[in-house]
C-alpha cells in the first residue's frame, strides 16, 4: 500500500450552491482517477460545509495534483486545502 494522504476541505462561507452544482462531477473524479482510499463531506448544522478525502497516493506531489484536479477546487469552493501524510491505525 503506498503512502495515506488526508486532503481536508473547509468550504467558503455560503458556498453550498457551488457544492451541490458540481457534486456529480467531484464524485466522478473520484471514480476516475481511483486513488481515494476514503472520502465524505465535513458537516456544521447538518449540512454540506467541507471535505475530507484519504488518498492512496505515491506521494505528496500526487496528493497535490490530485487535489488541484477536483472539480470542487477549481470551482472555487473551497476556503482552504490542508494536504497531510496520514497513518490509519484504527478501522
Amino acid at each position: 500500500m503506498m503512502p495515506l494522504y488526508a486532503v481536508i476541505c473547509k468550504d467558503k462561507p455560503g458556498a453550498l450552491p457551488i457544492r451541490q452544482e458540481n457534486r456529480p462531477a467531484h464524485l466522478d473524479y473520484i471514480n476516475e482517477t481511483g486513488i481515494v482510499f476514503m472520502a465524505g463531506p465535513l458537516l456544521e448544522d447538518g449540512e454540506m460545509a467541507g471535505s475530507l478525502v484519504i488518498l492512496d497516493a505515491p506521494d505528496l506531489e500526487a496528493a497535490n495534483a490530485w487535489a488541484a484536479g477536483d472539480p470542487y477546487g477549481k470551482a472555487g469552493l473551497f476556503g482552504s486545502v490542508q494536504i497531510s501524510e496520514w497513518k490509519k491505525v484504527i478501522g
